[in-house]
């Protein structure tokens, strides 16, 4: 499989890179970056970083500094200034190509047309703008991941929504309504589930990078959820990408709510049983394409992969 990433990196976007490069017959393409975690510059220099420590030859390219239609927001707390925790370390050698993400996304795609995947594991910023770029890009990619929303269980920035959804909620609906026929939504309800225990960490050896940079994030999973370890967002969707028997699904059209004023940025279903002739019409974007939403995922096996992926030389 080769594989677009456009991330926000970030803790967990730095373990679905690890996850990526450890399997075989896998090739990242291309990385794009975008605001989200942290600030826009902060990530490329993460993401160049990244491809540098784990010998990840794919070009990086700068995207969305801000959202569509809202004021930018960052998540430091979680991932710390640094986007790894403290750990990022010295500035990279290497330097982003020319081209925003968005550009990036849209001229691959165009050139080796249903050959590649895009995983997106940030904001949907880069993707929303590469549609305005090319408008085919739906039929041009293979198959779409993306890791955000909530459907079945509370959101985790607000009651209602996931982070990667509310940092950018136009972005991300416009993504779900551009008629991509191999989507797939990982969100909440499998990630949450999927929690790594405390023990899961304290068994990576003492001088592993992942465990250095995970600290930062797992202390803070724990001020929150009151037990140790931390929730692999990122890393399962890449994980779902390539191995999708990994998860159960929904398909259904998706949306996301726009105006609420307790529910901005939140994924949205119409998940009623409806009988044929029923005088209740589904109201919630009737005319979108389907997507597929996981809704269990096997934990054990997942969190075993991503045990080999960052134990790697």
């Amino acid at each position: 499989m080769r594989i677009i990433v456009d991330a926000d990196p970030g803790i967990d976007d730095a373990l679905a890179l690890y996850y990526l490069r450890a399997q075989p017959d896998t090739e990242v393409v291309a990385i794009g970056t975008v605001h989200g975690n942290v600030p826009v510059d902060v990530a490329t220099a993460n993401a160049l970083r990244l491809t540098e420590r784990l010998n990840i030859d794919a070009p990086v390219a700068m995207g969305a500094a801000k959202p569509l239609a809202q004021p930018l927001m960052t998540a430091e707390d979680v991932h710390g200034p640094d986007g790894l925790g403290g750990c990022a370390g010295d500035t990279p050698t290497s330097t982003h190509v020319e081209q925003s993400a968005a550009e990036q996304l849209a001229d691959l795609a165009r050139q080796a047309p249903g050959e590649l995947s895009l995983l997106a594991i940030g904001p949907l910023t880069n993707v929303a703008l590469a549609l305005q770029i090319e408008p085919r890009l739906p039929q041009l990619l293979d198959q779409v991941v993306v890791m955000g929303g909530a459907l079945n269980v509370p959101g985790n920035i607000t009651s209602y929504a996931e982070a990667n959804f509310w940092h950018d909620p136009e972005a991300a609906d416009l993504v779900l309504g551009a008629g991509f026929e191999n989507l797939t939504i990982v969100g909440l309800d499998v990630t949450m589930a999927s929690h790594a225990p405390g023990e899961w960490l304290e068994a990576l050896p003492q001088d592993n990078y992942a465990r250095q940079f995970l600290k930062f994030y797992a202390d803070f999973y724990e001020s929150f959820l009151g037990r140790t370890g931390f929730v692999p967002h990122d890393p399962l969707a890449a994980a779902i990408m390539l191995h999708p028997e990994l998860a159960t699904y929904e398909e259904d059209r998706f949306a996301i709510e726009l105006t609420g004023r307790y529910t901005r940025g939140a994924l949205v279903a119409d998940q009623r049983f409806l009988a044929e002739g029923s005088p209740f019409g589904r109201d919630i974007a009737t005319e979108r394409t389907k997507a597929r939403y996981a809704v269990t995922a096997d934990k054990d096996r997942f969190l075993d992969q991503l045990r080999h992926a960052v134990t790697q030389p």
